[in-house]
């Protein structure tokens, strides 16, 4: 009898550690378990902490993004001579100005902040009425060479640049390609731009307020009228016409430079923008070599082109910014890129632009 009880007390014994193992073990899966679930929740309350610290829209396409929108902005002097075309880098510009430089040949103002191209160009020279555009929009001001003049005054002003022509051909911030021929060769190499300003001491962040944008409800309600094409007259003799169509199932406008396309020289893709501004301003020729000086801050007549439609307007320099104005309040822009072309005042934006369904 004594026997069987040690028997039992045995048993009963193996059964309670049998049954404490597997409650151990049950207890260990149930603690990793939840220490998987813990590390799921704090990964995603990073993520989310993340999300919202980096929450913002690029101030020159008001676009969404959860990267930080603080990159300083990069202002390109780029080439558009017939000799230059097609270029490098259009497409990823968030703004480019249009203006004359001199004769009926236009020269670009490409502001970059959302994105940067592993190249652009060709990269050109120096103009005053440009440079106070990159200053007045906190930009980094690039070209390649200028007049002595214009030198002494981006010095004196304290314009942040880079000149080309301090370093020509180094293959690390300039390039000059055999597949053109100068002065349509040279060719800014980005990578090379963060080092080259830090060198100089210029900040490579900054803080911008955005530009006006249109909400989504408010960009599907535009009363302009319905316009797809816009033809701008730059010159007669020779020739000298930029033109915007719209593209209803993109909702962008395709750009023409005397009736070819404008692409990218790599790749072939078309640029495309959600807003064409197009502004007039006062243009004068200031010496013997057809230099001009351009009244970028008085303000005047203005098209702004979007979803297919026009509005009549007018511009406003703003803070330094160029801003569509209607009855006195900024008119916003879609949300995506943006080109403004500046006409002269004479003979007009009636008789430079023609728009037509």
């Amino acid at each position: 009898m004594r026997k069987y009880l040690y028997v039992l007390l045995a048993a009963g014994l193996l059964l309670g550690a049998c049954s404490e193992e597997a409650d151990g073990a049950q207890e260990e899966a149930v603690d990793e378990k939840e220490q998987q679930n813990e590390s799921a929740e704090n990964v995603e309350k990073d993520g989310e902490a993340e999300a919202e610290e980096y929450t913002g829209v690029y101030p020159l396409t008001g676009l969404g993004t959860n990267d930080q929108t603080d990159r300083r902005m990069v202002a390109v002097m780029i080439n558009n001579h017939a000799k230059a075309r097609p270029q490098s880098g259009l497409t990823d510009a968030d703004m480019v100005f249009e203006i004359l430089a001199e004769g009926n040949i236009t020269r670009l103002l490409a502001i970059y902040q959302s994105e940067l191209p592993e190249k652009i160009g060709p990269v050109r020279s120096a103009r005053e009425y440009y440079f106070e555009l990159a200053e007045n929009y906190g930009a980094l001001y690039i070209y390649h060479g200028a007049a002595g003049f214009i030198n002494e005054m981006i010095a004196n002003r304290g314009i942040e640049h880079l000149d080309g022509a301090m370093y020509d051909n180094n293959g690390i911030l300039f390039k000059r390609e055999n597949f053109r021929q100068a002065p349509h060769n040279s060719y800014l190499l980005t990578e090379g731009v963060d080092p080259a300003a830090e060198r100089k001491g210029y900040e490579l962040q900054a803080d911008y307020e955005p530009l006006p944008f249109l909400s989504e409800k408010e960009a599907g309600e535009l009363n302009g009228e319905a316009v797809s094409h816009a033809e701008i007259t730059y010159g007669k003799n020779p020739m000298e016409i930029v033109e915007f169509e719209y593209d209803t199932g993109t909702e962008t406008y395709k750009r023409y430079n005397d009736r070819e396309q404008t692409v990218e020289r790599e790749t072939g893709e078309p640029v495309e923008v959600e807003n064409v501004f197009i502004v007039e301003a006062d243009h004068q020729v200031i010496d013997d070599q057809g230099r001009r000086a351009v009244d970028l801050a008085s303000g005047g007549d203005a098209y702004l082109l979007q979803k297919g439609t026009v509005q009549p307007l007018e511009w406003e320099n703003r803070d330094g910014r160029i801003l569509p104005v209607k009855d006195g309040n900024p008119a916003g822009f879609v949300p995506g890129s943006t080109w403004i072309n500046v006409v002269p005042a004479d003979p007009g934006i009636s008789n430079s632009v023609h728009l037509s369904h």
